[in-house]
């Protein structure tokens, strides 16, 4: 078995509990943050794609895109940190839990500003420490200060911070796997 295959595998395992959850509270509170066309970076099976139809999803495990497509979704295939899409092409994107396995952001960063439009909006989560201790591929461990100071290096500006499931809490993040920092940016 692949490292795709075995990815996929994994993402297949989401408990009905933990869809309930993205279903009716994480991606409501996601999708009104996005606007117009959007792009999700890091699709997987497409759950972000179900909810928000009209979104385009993008990944870099062949078996999450052709799965995704079975669905009739719009997935595509990137090679790592390059976008197959034209110059401001969206109006927003959807980097959820995605940052934190990727060693040198910038590269990414930099193709994410090149697909947005002037103005266009970033939606960045990553998880918090119990997150974080669950998945022995994350590289980089962010807390708001250091999301928002990576996120803007690569050319963006914090318009708002948030914490899923409910608010800020360290106690949360310590027990909690779903519990994750999102930042909302915009092209700066």
């Amino acid at each position: 078995m692949t490292d795709h295959d075995q990815y996929f595998a994994y993402l297949m395992q989401r408990s009905a509990l933990g869809s309930l959850y993205r279903r009716h509270l994480l991606y409501p509170r996601l999708a009104r943050r996005l606007v117009g066309r959007s792009l999700d970076v890091g699709c997987g099976v497409g759950d972000f794609l179900r909810y928000r139809p009209g979104t385009v999803g993008v990944d870099v495990n062949p078996r999450t895109v052709e799965y995704c497509r079975s669905l009739g979704l719009d997935a595509h295939l990137m090679a790592p940190d390059r976008l197959p899409f034209d110059a401001a092409a969206f109006d927003s994107a959807l980097l959820d839990n995605v940052l934190e396995h990727i060693e040198d952001r910038g590269p990414l960063l930099a193709e994410l500003r090149r697909v947005l439009r002037p103005g266009g909006r970033l939606l960045v989560g990553v998880p918090g420490l119990r997150g974080w201790d669950s998945d022995p591929d994350h590289k980089i461990a962010y807390d708001e200060a250091s999301l928002t100071a990576a996120v803007e290096a690569g050319g963006f500006r914090v318009t708002e911070i948030f914490h899923t499931p409910l608010w800020r809490s360290a106690w949360l993040s310590r027990t909690l796997r779903q519990y994750c920092v999102f930042a909302l940016f915009t092209v700066a």
